[in-house]
């Protein structure tokens, strides 16, 4: 079964925030993490995987992406800290 991803990066802890939808979560942080693609992440150096939702329906990982988008920065921290209160780098996890 394919899943679909919506992750946030971080620059630092409290840093710039970034949001974002794949279904390719390996590929999109190396991506990320080598500021291969022109953007956002790239120009404000946010490469740290500091949140990630796993869906099977891409409809509805769009729909959490514009959602989180849409949200304050506060709420957006609360999230990340509720799930990782150390603002730890969730990419490498992702390889083992």
């Amino acid at each position: 079964m394919k899943h679909y991803y919506v992750y946030i990066l971080a620059s630092e802890k409290n840093g710039t925030l970034y949001i974002g939808v794949t279904s390719n979560i390996l590929k999109r942080g190396w991506e990320h993490k080598s500021r291969m693609i022109n953007g956002f992440s790239k120009k404000y150096k946010v490469s740290r995987l500091v949140y990630i939702e796993s869906f099977e329906d891409p409809n509805l990982a769009i729909k959490r992406e514009k959602q989180l988008k849409k949200w304050n920065r506060d709420w957006k921290i609360k999230l990340i800290e509720k799930n990782n209160p150390e603002w730890k780098d969730l990419y490498n996890s992702l390889l083992i």
